[in-house]
C-alpha cells in the first residue's frame, strides 16, 4: 500500500510537501496523469498562478471553501457538502497548502492518495461528536481549529483572501483580530476560464459519450414511450458504455428530456413524470457526461412523425441562429458578438420576442461557469475558453427548439466538441416503432 501523509486529529507537525520528482508513494516517478487524472504539471502551473495572483493582491494565503474550487486547487473529489461539513484548501503564498476537513472523509483521502488523484498531502481533520481518546476538534470548533492552524503557519495576520464570503471562516478574524478575510474569488474564477489540454482533453472523450448517447436516445424515440424511460435507459446504456471506454475514471452521467408542449419549459417543469412521447411531439433533450469532474453538454431537438409548418421553422431558426453563433466564438472577437450573432438570426426569422435566454455560459468543473455573461460582455475571447452554444427560442403551447454543443475558443474558428447532427432529416424519427427499439 502507498504511503501518505496526513497531519491528524491531535495537529502533529505538517506533513512535508513533495517535490517536483517525487510521486504519492513518497518515490520518484509520473505524479499523476493515470486514469484521466490530471498530472502534476497542472497543479505546480495553477500554484504558480495562484502565487502570483496573491502577491499582486498583497494577500497572505488563499483560503477555498467551495467545492469545485475545492478540487481545482487540491485534484481531491468532495465527499461532503460544506454548508454542513466545512472544508478549506489554504494555499499560503510562500509555503505548501496545506487542507482542512471532516474526519468523514478519512478513507476517501486514502483512496485519493493511493491513486494519484489528489495533489495536497498535509490534511488536517475534525470530528463531529466527542470521543473518550485521541480528542480534537469538533465540527463547532472550526473555526477555532481554522484559527490555530493559520497562526502556526504564520498566516495569523495581514489579509487572506476567501473564495467565498459565508460560513464559519467568517468568525476566524475574532479569534485572529489582526486578520483581515478578503474577497479574492475572481483568482479562480478568471484562472478556471481558461483550460489546459489536459482539461480540454477530458472534455473532448466527453463530448464523444454524449454523441454516442444522442444515438441511443434518437434509436429509443417512438410514440407511446415515457420520456423519464427514455432518459433512464439511454443513462444505463452510456453508464455501460463509460465502463467500456473509461473504466476507472470518476464518470457522472445526466440524461433528461422534455416532451412535447413541455419542452416550451427550458429547465424542466414541476410535474408530469409520466409524460408520454406522441406523434406529432417535438423532444428537447439533453445530455451530460462529467469525466473526472469536467462536463460536457450536449442537446438537441427532435421530432416524431413529420413537424407542423410552426415547428419546422421554429427548429431551422435555431440550428442556423446556433451555427451562428458558433462561428463568433474565435479568439479576439468581442464575446458578446456570439450572442449578437444568433439573436440577429432570430430577429430575421420573426422569433425575436422567443428569446427568453443567453447564447451561453463557461462549461468546465461545473455545468454552469463563468462567464455569464455573454450578452453584455465586450472583452475579447481567449483560446481555449469552453462555452456552451445554445441560443433557443420557446413557443408556449407549441415546445422549445435548442440545440447545444460544447464549443472551444481558438484563432480563426471553433472546435465544436459535440458532434451529433443537427439537420432536420436526421432529427425526425418515423411516427411508428421509433429507430433499432
Amino acid at each position: 500500500m502507498k504511503r501518505y501523509s496526513t497531519a491528524r486529529r491531535a495537529l502533529p507537525a505538517p506533513g512535508r510537501a513533495l517535490d517536483d520528482g517525487e510521486d504519492s508513494a513518497g518515490g520518484r516517478g509520473k505524479w499523476s496523469g493515470a486514469m484521466g487524472y490530471l498530472s502534476r504539471s497542472v497543479f505546480r502551473d495553477r500554484l504558480a498562478r495562484i502565487r502570483e495572483a496573491l502577491g499582486e493582491a498583497d494577500l497572505a494565503a488563499l483560503v477555498v471553501l467551495t467545492p469545485e474550487n475545492f478540487l481545482y486547487v487540491s485534484g481531491y473529489f468532495l465527499d461532503v457538502q460544506p454548508w454542513e461539513r466545512p472544508v478549506a484548501a489554504v494555499v499560503p503564498r510562500d509555503e505548501d497548502p496545506f487542507l482542512i476537513m471532516h474526519e468523514l472523509s478519512t478513507n476517501h483521502v486514502r483512496y485519493a492518495n493511493e491513486h494519484d488523484s489528489m495533489w495536497i498531502r498535509e490534511v488536517h481533520f475534525y470530528a463531529e461528536h466527542y470521543r473518550l481518546h485521541r480528542r480534537t476538534y469538533l465540527t463547532p470548533q472550526w473555526p477555532q481549529m481554522a484559527a490555530d492552524l493559520l497562526r502556526r503557519k504564520g498566516l495569523g495576520r495581514g489579509r487572506l483572501g476567501v473564495d467565498s464570503a459565508g460560513g464559519p471562516i467568517t468568525r476566524v478574524p475574532d479569534l485572529l483580530p489582526d486578520l483581515r478575510l478578503v474577497d479574492a474569488g475572481r483568482i479562480l474564477r478568471e484562472m478556471r476560464m481558461v483550460k489546459c489540454e489536459e482539461e480540454l482533453a477530458l472534455i473532448r472523450e466527453g463530448a464523444e459519450l454524449s454523441d454516442w448517447g444522442q444515438a441511443r436516445y434518437r434509436d429509443h424515440l417512438a410514440p407511446g414511450r415515457p420520456l423519464a424511460e427514455i432518459d433512464t435507459l439511454v443513462a444505463h446504456e452510456m453508464a455501460a458504455e463509460a465502463v467500456r471506454r473509461f473504466p476507472e475514471y470518476k464518470v457522472e452521467i445526466r440524461v433528461s428530456g422534455l416532451t412535447g408542449p413541455n419542452s416550451a419549459c427550458p429547465h424542466g417543469i414541476s410535474g408530469d413524470y409520466g409524460q408520454v412521447v406522441e406523434a406529432g411531439h417535438g423532444i428537447v433533450n439533453i445530455v451530460i457526461p462529467r469525466l473526472n469532474g469536467y462536463v460536457c453538454e450536449n442537446e438537441r431537438t427532435f421530432f416524431v412523425g413529420t413537424p407542423t409548418r410552426e415547428q419546422a421553422s421554429a427548429f431551422e431558426a435555431a440550428v442556423e441562429a446556433q451555427a451562428a453563433a458558433a462561428e463568433a466564438f474565435v479568439a479576439g472577437a468581442a464575446m458578446a458578438d456570439a450572442d449578437a450573432a444568433a439573436q440577429r438570426v432570430f430577429e430575421r426569422r420573426g422569433f425575436a420576442d422567443r428569446i427568453i435566454h443567453r447564447t451561453g455560459h463557461g462549461i468546465g468543473l461545473a455545468g454552469h461557469e463563468h462567464p455569464d455573461d455573454i450578452a453584455f460582455n465586450y472583452r475579447p475571447l481567449v483560446e481555449n475558453e469552453v462555452w456552451s452554444c445554445e441560443p433557443g427560442i420557446y413557443l408556449y403551447g407549441v415546445g422549445g427548439f435548442r440545440h447545444d454543443d460544447t464549443v472551444i475558443v481558438k484563432a480563426g474558428r471553433a472546435e465544436i466538441t459535440t458532434r451529433f447532427p443537427r439537420d432536420l432529416e436526421s432529427q425526425t424519427i418515423p411516427a411508428k416503432g421509433g429507430r433499432g427499439r
